[in-house]
């Protein structure tokens, strides 16, 4: 293949299940625009960590919009407004910051690691119900409802309604595909699936709005802080992206963690005598196995130099995270799995004022599961490989993770 049909060779499904070798060519051109009308595909470490803090670097969906891609701008059909991660200063600082409010520090400092407990319960349970089973789907049984279950807790979704938002968020989440344009059905069903999203959670607001209780739509609803008060669509574009980032991306690091010691069973013996090793496993997982790889929603808002490449201004901008994760330059052995790595400064989680906002909570729920996973399953195999993956380029890991195993401890 010629060097021209990189971006295609990045987007084919035929590549999912190992696009590293893919990456490492890519690399080879840090700076690579292959057509007119085409974005700029940046893999290098350094740059990409450096325009990820770069002001010239627009997410803001109008801005995508005047590049030309109208797959990721303007408002949703649903009449919702582009969430916090899609707008630039200052009113992407003043949203995150109200949003924060009711997630971590400083006003719920302890929000997220005092989950711990109740983590670990909703993972117990979870495995118990594998019951006398001996094979499981890890994607269906454990990896997918886990987060789901954590992140509608969090927000105030009645347990009984936990199980209606697979229907929603699938099709949601197969839109956000940057190397498929949907068709006309697909783009319907998933903007129902976000019409019928909004709408189940606008009644939770009126509900919080009435009756406030200690959950993050309450707070979202209440907060009347520095940065003012949200909109009540505000709220719910909100709400719209905790549920849908705030698992979908968990599910796929988890999955993508399990095939990883799987592969790697010195690993996964050493996570089942020394537990605290799940840190430092999670942190080399984002970096060697990251759920998102990339992020195409970046528009230039100026000229950029870089590497003797001028980017003209409105051109549309690639970072691919996961290139730049086993980039050499940065990294001693990229293609090599280490959690005794000494230095896992990773951009699994991007970097700057889009940062993952929901760091620290996937951080906690991956080092459960797989800790979990790992002391209660006894002689865990793979039954394929490589499994089989999902169609999605941006959001990658593992459709089905069908595992055997002697018994549960």
């Amino acid at each position: 293949m010629t060097r021209a049909s990189m971006l295609r060779k990045i987007t084919d499904f035929a590549n999912r299940a190992d696009p590293y070798p893919i990456y490492e060519e890519l690399r080879r051109t840090p700076v690579l625009h292959e057509e007119q009308d085409g974005p700029y595909l940046i893999s290098s470490y350094y740059d990409i960590e450096a325009l990820l803090h770069d002001p010239r670097i627009s997410s803001d969906a109008a801005n995508l919009a005047a590049a030309g891609d109208d797959e990721f701008s303007g408002p949703e059909a649903t009449g919702l407004p582009p969430s916090f991660i899609r707008l630039d200063p200052p009113e992407h600082d003043r949203l995150r910051r109200i949003a924060n409010g009711s997630f971590g520090p400083p006003h719920r400092p302890t929000r997220v690691d005092s989950l711990r407990g109740e983590l670990t319960e909703i993972v117990t349970d979870l495995i118990d119900a594998f019951g006398d089973a001996r094979q499981i789907d890890v994607v269906d049984r454990f990896a997918y409802p886990f987060p789901v279950t954590v992140i509608c807790r969090l927000l105030g979704v009645p347990r009984e309604d936990e199980p209606r938002f697979r229907a929603w968020v699938d099709p949601i989440v197969a839109s956000l595909d940057p190397g498929d344009r949907p068709s006309a059905e697909s783009a319907r069903v998933a903007q129902d699936a976000r019409l019928q999203l909004a709408m189940y959670l606008n009644g939770l607001v009126e509900q919080r709005v009435r009756e406030p209780r200690d959950d993050m739509l309450s707070d979202l609803v209440n907060s009347h802080g520095p940065d003012g008060v949200m909109t009540t669509m505000e709220v719910l574009s909100t709400a719209v992206l905790l549920l849908i980032a705030g698992h979908e991306t968990t599910v796929n690091l988890i999955t993508n963690g399990m095939l990883t010691l799987l592969r790697h069973p010195e690993y996964l013996q050493r996570l089942r005598d020394e537990p605290d090793l799940s840190v430092k496993i999670v942190e080399e997982l984002l970096r060697y196995e990251p759920p998102v790889q990339l992020v195409p929603q970046r528009t230039c808002i100026a000229d950029i130099e870089l590497r003797g490449v001028t980017i003209p201004k409105g051109s549309r901008i690639w970072l691919v995270l996961a290139a730049g994760n086993r980039d050499p330059e940065r990294f001693k052995e990229p293609e090599r799995f280490d959690p005794d790595r000494g230095d896992i400064q990773h951009l699994g989680f991007g970097s700057g004022i889009h940062s993952c906002f929901g760091a620290p909570l996937a951080r906690l729920e991956t080092q459960v599961a797989l800790s979990e996973l790992a002391r209660r399953l006894e002689n865990p195999r793979l039954l394929e490989d490589p499994p089989p993956y999902r169609q999605n380029a941006l959001l990658r890991g593992p459709r089905h993770l069908d595992v055997a195993f002697d018994a549960l401890r």
